[in-house]
C-alpha cells in the first residue's frame, strides 16, 4: 500500500519565549539581593545604563497605562510606574519616600557640635575610621582557630605535616572524618604525611586537648569522652562508663534500662543525664566562620490604625536611567551609521526592557501582596493560629494572572509584617478540616497548635501522637495520628519516648 504525502495549513497562537521575555521571568523570581547583583552586572555590561540618585525612569517616551502580564508583550509598560492603589480602598496605599537629609551639613552644623563633649572638634572625614563598621571583626574559622594554637607547639617537620592534615580534614562539627574512606581516617592521613601511625596518634592527642574540647574526635563517643577527661570526678567516671557501654540507650533517654543494666540507682543515672546536657556534641559549630543569614524583605506591610500600608523595597532599584549622552547622540544623529550605531541601539533596547521588567516585577509583587492581605487579614491581626488555607490559584484568580507567575513572584521573596518576617510561600498552606464552625484551618496554623501543646505538656509525662491528635480534635481540628507524626517531624519535635524527662 503506497503512502500519500499531503500538505496542510494550521492556524494557532503560540507564546514565543524571546530573550527579553526570558529575562523578565528571571528577574521576577530573583530575591532582592540577587536582583541587585544582576543589576550591577547589567550596569557594567551596558554603557547605556547609568546609576543615579534619581528615581527609576525610562527617559525615552511615556506609554499609556494598562494591565501588564508576563504572558503578554511588555512593550506597553508605563514609564512612570507607581504601585497601583485600588479605588475605595484607602487601607492599601503607597508610601512616599521620606526626604533625604544632608548629613554632611548636619554633622558640621552648630547644633551637632553643641551636642558633642567639649573636647570634640568639628566632624571630619578622618572620623569615619572610628565608625562601628570599622571595628567589626570577621569571625575565625575552626581551622584558623586551631592552627593558631598548633603554631604555639614545638612540633618538628613531620609532626607539623600530620597536624596540618588533621586540621584540614575536620568537618564543620569538628570531627575528623574522610567520607570516601571506611575505618580510622588517621591511618590514611599518616600514610599521606609519610609518618608512623604512633606519631600521628600522639599529634592527634595533642590537638584533641586544644580549645574547643572535643574537636578532632572520630565519632560522637570519642568527642564526649574527651570533654569529660577535664572534669575528673565520680560522676564523670560513671557517665564515661555509660557512654562507652550504653550510648544507644542514652540517646533514647531510656534511663531506667541503663540503671538496670549497670545496677546503679536511677537517681545517679538521672544526675549523669544532667551532666551530659552540659557537653557539646558538635564543638566545631561555634567556629564555623559562617555569618548568620541576612534577610532583606522585598515588601513591607505596616499597620496604621485599622488599615494596612504596602511599601515596596526599592532600595538600590531607584538608581537606573538611560544615559543622557547616548540618548542625545541618537536623537542628534551624531553616531556614524554602521556597527557603532547598531550597537548603541541594541544596548538602548536592552536597557529599556530591563527597566520595564523591573517595573513589572515591582508591580506584580505589589499586587500579590495586596491579595495576600485580603486573604490573610486575620493572620495580620491575630497571628499564626489564624492563618487561612490558601493556594496559588486563589491569588491568580484574584489578580488575573497565571499560577506560574504567582509562583515566581513568591519564590525567594520575604515580607515584613506586624507578626514578623515571613517568606511569601509561607502563606500558601493546605487545609485541615475543622468541626468548629465548619471552617478549614491552614496546615501552618495546625502546626502552631501542635507546638503549643508540646510546650505545655508535663516533661515527665509527654503526650503521645495519639494523645496529641485527641487534644487537637477536642479543639475542633480533625487530624489523624499519622499526620501528627508527620507535622511533628517537620517541626523537629522528638517522639514522646525521647521527650520524657526524669527530673
Amino acid at each position: 500500500m503506497a503512502m500519500e504525502m499531503r500538505q496542510s495549513l494550521k492556524l494557532a497562537q503560540q507564546l514565543v519565549m524571546t530573550p527579553q521575555l526570558q529575562q523578565a521571568i528571571k528577574l521576577l523570581q530573583l530575591s532582592q539581593l540577587e536582583l541587585l547583583e544582576q543589576l550591577q552586572e547589567e550596569i557594567e555590561q551596558n554603557p547605556v545604563l547609568e546609576a543615579t540618585e534619581e528615581k527609576l525612569e525610562l527617559e525615552a517616551e511615556h506609554y499609556g497605562p494598562g494591565e501588564l502580564s508576563l504572558e503578554a508583550d511588555m512593550a506597553e509598560a508605563p514609564a512612570d510606574f507607581e504601585p497601583p492603589v485600588p479605588e475605595n480602598a484607602p487601607e492599601y496605599t503607597a508610601q512616599d519616600n521620606p526626604p533625604e537629609m544632608d548629613w554632611d551639613a548636619f554633622l558640621n552644623s552648630d547644633q551637632f557640635r553643641e551636642a558633642l563633649p567639649e573636647d570634640k572638634g568639628k566632624y571630619t572625614e578622618q572620623d569615619e575610621s572610628s565608625s562601628f563598621e570599622s571595628h567589626v571583626v570577621k569571625g575565625t574559622s575552626l581551622f584558623e582557630h586551631l592552627l593558631a594554637q598548633v603554631r604555639l607547639m614545638r612540633f618538628n617537620d613531620a609532626e607539623q605535616r600530620i597536624a596540618l592534615l588533621i586540621l584540614g580534614n575536620l568537618n564543620d562539627d569538628g570531627y575528623l572524618v574522610l567520607p570516601a574512606l571506611e575505618g580510622d581516617p588517621l591511618i590514611a592521613l599518616a600514610h599521606e604525611a609519610d609518618v608512623p601511625l604512633w606519631l600521628a596518634e600522639r599529634v592527634l592527642q595533642h590537638i584533641q586537648r586544644l580549645e574547643p574540647l572535643g574537636c578532632a574526635a572520630r565519632d560522637l563517643q570519642e568527642c564526649l569522652l574527651l570533654q569529660l577527661k577535664t572534669q575528673p570526678s565520680a560522676q564523670t567516671r560513671l557517665l564515661s562508663t555509660i557512654i562507652k557501654r550504653h550510648l544507644k540507650l542514652l540517646e533514647s533517654t531510656n534511663l531506667p534500662a541503663i540503671a538496670k543494666e549497670m545496677k546503679v540507682p536511677l537517681a545517679q543515672i538521672v544526675e549523669c543525664s544532667k551532666l551530659l546536657k552540659t557537653l557539646n556534641p558538635k564543638p566545631g559549630r561555634n567556629h564555623s566562620g559562617e555569618d548568620a543569614p541576612h534577610i532583606t524583605p522585598d515588601v513591607y506591610i505596616y499597620k496604621h490604625g485599622e488599615s494596612y500600608t504596602i511599601v515596596l523595597n526599592d532600595n538600590g532599584l531607584s538608581k537606573l536611567r538611560i544615559s543622557h549622552t547616548y540618548r542625545n547622540a541618537l536623537r542628534q544623529g551624531s553616531l556614524s551609521p554602521g556597527a557603532t550605531k547598531n550597537f548603541v541601539q541594541e544596548k538602548l533596547k536592552s536597557a529599556l526592557w530591563l527597566i520595564r521588567s523591573i517595573h513589572q516585577r515591582q508591580r506584580t509583587i505589589y499586587k500579590v501582596t495586596e491579595s495576600l492581605i485580603k486573604f490573610q487579614l486575620e493572620f495580620l491581626e491575630k497571628g499564626v493560629d489564624h492563618l487561612k488555607p490558601l493556594i496559588l490559584r486563589d491569588i491568580a484568580e484574584d489578580i488575573g494572572m497565571h499560577e506560574s507567575t504567582i509562583s515566581r513572584a513568591t519564590t525567594n521573596k520575604y515580607v515584613h509584617t506586624p507578626q514578623g518576617i515571613f517568606e511569601l510561600k509561607y502563606f500558601f498552606n493546605s487545609s485541615i478540616s475543622s468541626s468548629a464552625g465548619g471552617e478549614e484551618l491552614a496546615s501552618q496554623a495546625v502546626k502552631s497548635h501542635l507546638r503549643q501543646l508540646v510546650a505545655q505538656e508535663h516533661p515527665q509525662k509527654p503526650y503521645s501522637d495519639q494523645k496529641l491528635a485527641e487534644l487537637l480534635q477536642a479543639k475542633g481540628i480533625d487530624i489523624a495520628r499519622r499526620t501528627i507524626a508527620k507535622y511533628r517531624e517537620m517541626l523537629g519535635i522528638l517522639p514522646s519516648s525521647k521527650r520524657k524527662r526524669y527530673f
